[in-house]
């Protein structure tokens, strides 16, 4: 008995300690490509489309490895697009605090999905064939697999690669990305919510720490925008695409300008689609600018000073401190208040709804033409600019 012991005392395949660091890494990229290309990108928000066989791979190693059906995750991520940072966000740190999501985001999670309404409303075009409904029937049979196969293959270490496998998802996914996503880092993007990009830890959690990109085009297979940005789990769908295992459907629109700037209904259309490029790029050749001009020309005026977040954060997102700065900074500086008066105006171009495409591109034409009569300089060559916008060829 004791020689059987010590000969399986580190499993079938009596690894060594770094071979078991290989594979708890293998296991937890694993983990994170299901994650981010099943469930997310694939099940989601229809950006790609994987073969088959890789689908039901993935969502057998989400069932063995966290007890998750695909359904269940896919709604309440749906939903948190839908209700974003408002009541009934399943988990926004805005809402519930950054604290409860980092260290309860799992719980957080299980109290959505356990809503059968809400999985029935968003979890539209999901599996409901017969495998699924074995993982239904058994919803924690994937995990007794998972502790007898790591118990037979590594023996006592099993357990320990046995806990990194099941932290990984509910740490990494529910914690990181849901709470730090929505708290700290740098936006590309002046989304309506308070999304950020958490990046150099993108080896870790596939891609998904550039929550603000994602944000800002959710249906997009490639998260990374700026050329030094690193979306692992665009590498892997380039990868599968070259091996034919899987379809690009959709990616973020890239601004693409002609030399006629005449205003149609084709200019609208590639306005409408680019607007978080739009967006950002009044902040920087306009906001910004100004800001910095009027700064210079007043200099000791601790309002201007302060007043940077103010001016390019989207108002909804403005506390009541900085909502009185503003007011303070537009009262006093009219240069200013009609550089953001004409940024809230281009914005409620996109934002109306039950609105015509003929009456917005009559509001477009008259908004490009208020910014060329403005005797803005920065505002006039944006104008400009705005004119020449053309949609970009699909996928």
């Amino acid at each position: 008995m004791e020689t059987f012991i010590a000969n399986y005392m580190h499993g079938l395949l009596d690894l060594s300690f770094w071979q078991l660091v290989v594979v708890s890494i293998v296991g937890i990229q694993i983990s994170m490509m299901a994650v981010t290309l099943y469930l997310h990108r694939d099940q989601a928000h229809r950006s790609i489309d994987l073969h088959p066989w890789l689908r039901h791979f993935f969502r057998f190693w989400i069932w063995m490895n966290s007890a998750m059906h695909t359904d269940e995750w896919v709604a309440v991520h749906r939903k948190h697009h839908a209700l974003c940072e408002r009541e009934g966000d399943p988990h926004s740190p805005v809402v519930f605090g950054l604290k409860k999501v980092l260290l309860e985001g799992a719980e957080l999670y299980r109290a959505e999905a356990d809503k059968r309404e809400v999985v029935k409303k968003y979890s539209r075009g999901t599996p409901r064939d017969r495998i699924q409904q074995f993982y239904w029937r058994f919803p924690n049979g994937g995990i007794v697999l998972l502790v007898l196969t790591s118990l037979l293959l590594f023996g006592v270490n099993g357990i320990i690669i046995l806990g990194i496998q099941l932290i990984t998802m509910p740490v990494f996914a529910a914690g990181v990305i849901n709470g730090l996503g929505h708290h700290s880092g740098y936006r590309n993007f002046e989304t309506a919510d308070a999304s950020t990009n958490l990046t150099p830890i993108a080896f870790w959690i596939g891609g998904e720490e550039l929550h603000n990109n994602h944000h800002a085009f959710p249906t997009s297979a490639k998260f990374s925008v700026q050329w030094w940005e690193f979306d692992i789990g665009w590498l892997y769908i380039c990868l599968l695409r070259a091996l034919r295992l899987c379809r690009v459907r959709r990616l973020a629109p890239a601004p693409r300008l002609s030399n006629d700037r005449t205003v149609d209904m084709q200019t609208l259309q590639a306005v409408l689609v680019n607007r978080m490029h739009v967006l950002r790029d009044y902040t920087r050749h306009v906001t910004l600018p100004e800001l910095r001009a009027e700064r210079l020309s007043d200099r000791g005026n601790a309002l201007l000073a302060k007043a940077r977040n103010a001016l390019v954060q989207r108002p909804e997102r403005l506390d009541a401190v900085a909502r009185r700065r503003l007011h303070h900074v537009l009262n006093d500086n009219d240069r200013l208040r009609q550089v953001h008066e004409l940024r809230e105006k281009l914005v409620r171009i996109w934002e109306q709804a039950n609105v015509s495409n003929a009456e917005l591109l009559a509001q477009l034409k008259a908004w490009c033409a208020e910014a060329e009569a403005s005797g803005i300089q920065s505002l006039e060559e944006f104008a400009l600019r705005l004119r020449g916008y053309m949609l970009q060829p699909a996928v």
